[in-house]
């Protein structure tokens, strides 16, 4: 806190910091307790219930009661004022004193000893005329001044008999009070007919304890009913709810690879069939996930296997298939042919063993990541060199379109290399002769490689298969460099270990675009590419800012040295994966 700081405007943000906190928690927990959702609601409806009922008891108890007391109280003031208001007109008095013991026997008798409601009485001047007798038989202070004004000037104008309730102090000096109802009328004091307001009001406050002891009552039984409530839900959905918590937990050591984990059953309910189906369920997937990583291992071990026993084989074909290829020039043009043809199968055939070697260690887990700082530029300039030869023989131009003259990035230099490659031939494989543009972007987080060409493109349905194993969009068409079709899927497998996005984009006759997109780090999680896909069109101002690079003796002695260094990488790396 900053010096001159308000100490209680602190304490107040860490108040409401706190408070948040705890609502934030309370939210959470509302969210993932099917338990604890129900009960709060059980509980919100019941009090809910419980005030609405409750509110419409006592006000149907204190109706009931005020109606029957007043129609009582009603009948006795009538009755009691109009005895009096004849007694006060009859009456003979002419002194002072005889008027006087006349109005004080009449007001203490209109007093009654009634201990639920007692009855006051008062009498007061209408006119302002003073009188020198008790006016009121009052002992707690109550006056004409607490009665309402309209029922003062009812009186004054009318010979009926009025009420009104009214707010009765309990001690003299008015600091308690209690609710009451007072009845009056016009009387005439003797010997000259003077008018006064005779009133009689009945104390309530014996009648609203019992009300507000029924409240309570209510108030009382209501929270027990509430509590008692609460528990029987918690109970409840906690014999329902926890064998479904069981079965969730259950279920996720089931997805985390522990097949032996099984419901606790007990009963016979639908709880517990529920949990003996489930139980059977997870047998029954150990079981089919067992058998299928059996089959999935003997599929492995049997690719591994041949591919190892082929290796010594193919090696000796090979030598001999070079011989008669060396030898090819003194055969005659049948012979001569076969021997070409032979030695291009045999080299083919080698590629796909090597091929079938690197997915098996992908399938057993055996590879690893060799991760250093490498240059992805160099890298992509060094995949154009290993295609070179194809793109003279197709036509096809490749060149290099980025604004980075270099890009630095976490990764295995082997590997990725691999992945340039095949994307690159494939571009010129299916480029029909069209240039092939290969576009570099970096950022803080990624570092994007996009192989564009022009060809024959591909549908959105091919672009998602074209990663598969021995997929091809058109199998009757040629591939001028005879591959595997395990290519792409071994790129997928390479970028999959980088941690990297492989992605295709396809228009069919607008070409096809393979983009990778690499973490400059491998503890980033990749969120956006620098490179879109496929890329924008570059302008000509755009191009003129652009790197454009292609073939040429410059660009080999400038690769030179990192040929050289992929190279090794390469050789490293086969020699650390040969089983």
């Amino acid at each position: 806190m900053s010096a001159g700081a308000d100490p209680a405007t602190g304490r107040g943000q860490r108040v409401a910091a706190r408070l948040r906190g705890a609502l934030r928690r309370i939210a959470a927990h509302w969210r993932r307790s099917l338990q604890f959702r129900t009960v709060v609601a059980t509980m919100l409806l019941t009090s809910a219930s419980s005030v609405a009922v409750g509110g419409f008891l006592s006000t149907q108890i204190a109706g009931a009661l005020y109606d029957q007391r007043f129609d009582q109280f009603s009948a006795e003031a009538t009755s009691e004022l109009t005895r009096y208001k004849a007694v006060f007109r009859d009456s003979p008095a002419t002194d002072r004193d005889t008027i006087s013991r006349l109005v004080l026997d009449s007001v203490t008798a209109l007093a009654g000893n009634d201990t639920d409601s007692p009855r006051e009485a008062i009498l007061a001047p209408i006119s302002g005329e003073e009188i020198v007798i008790p006016t009121t038989s009052s002992q707690k202070g109550a006056t004409a001044r607490m009665l309402p004004q309209d029922l003062q000037a009812a009186i004054a104008d009318g010979e009926d008999i009025y009420w009104s309730p009214i707010v009765i102090p309990v001690t003299k000096s008015g600091e308690v009070e209690a609710p009451g109802v007072a009845f009056g009328t016009r009387v005439t004091l003797p010997p000259e007919q003077t008018p006064y307001a005779l009133y009689v009001f009945y104390d309530l406050s014996t009648m609203q304890d019992t009300l507000n002891y029924i409240q309570r009552v209510l108030a009382i039984s209501g929270l027990i009913l509430l509590v008692m409530i609460g528990a029987i839900a918690w109970y409840v959905t906690r014999s329902v709810v926890r064998p479904v918590s069981h079965a969730a937990a259950v279920s996720e050591k089931l997805a985390a690879g522990q097949l032996q984990e099984r419901m606790e059953v007990s009963g016979e309910d639908e709880v517990a069939r529920l949990g003996v189906s489930f139980n059977h369920m997870a047998g029954s997937l150990q079981d089919q996930i067992n058998q299928l990583a059996q089959l999935s291992q003997m599929q492995q071990r049997f690719v591994s296997d041949v591919s190892h026993e082929l290796r010594t084989p193919l090696t000796t074909v090979r030598m001999a298939a070079e011989v008669l290829h060396d030898a090819r020039e003194d055969f005659d043009p049948i012979n001569r042919r076969s021997a070409e043809i032979l030695f291009d199968q045999v080299e083919r055939f080698q590629a796909l063993l090597a091929d079938l070697l690197e997915i098996s260690r992908f399938d057993a887990g055996a590879a690893t990541l060799e991760a250093e700082s490498v240059d992805i530029v160099q890298l992509v300039q060094h995949a154009i060199d290993g295609a070179w030869p194809l793109s003279e023989r197709l036509g096809s131009e490749v060149s290099i379109i980025s604004t980075e003259a270099s890009c630095i990035v976490d990764a295995d230099a082997r590997r990725i290399d691999r992945i340039l490659r095949n994307l690159i031939v494939n571009a010129l494989e299916h480029g029909e002769g069209e240039p092939v543009d290969i576009h570099i972007a970096c950022s803080p987080e990624a570092v994007a490689v996009a192989v564009r060409d022009h060809g024959i493109g591909m549908t959105e349905d091919q672009a998602s298969r074209v990663f598969d194993r021995f997929w091809r969009a058109d199998a009757a068409r040629a591939r001028t460099t005879g591959g595997s079709g395990l290519g792409l899927s071994i790129a997928t497998e390479d970028a999959r270990l980088h941690r990297a996005w492989l992605q295709a984009w396809g228009e069919p006759g607008q070409g096809s675009c393979f983009r990778l997109t690499l973490p400059r780090h491998q503890d980033i999680d990749l969120a956006s590419s620098p490179v879109a896909l496929p890329p924008a069109p570059i302008s000509v101002a755009a191009s003129a800012g652009a790197v454009g690079i292609s073939r040429s003796a410059a660009d080999d002695s400038r690769q030179a040295g990192a040929d050289g260094r992929i190279q090794e990488a390469q050789e490293v790396g086969q020699r650390r994966e040969t089983p």
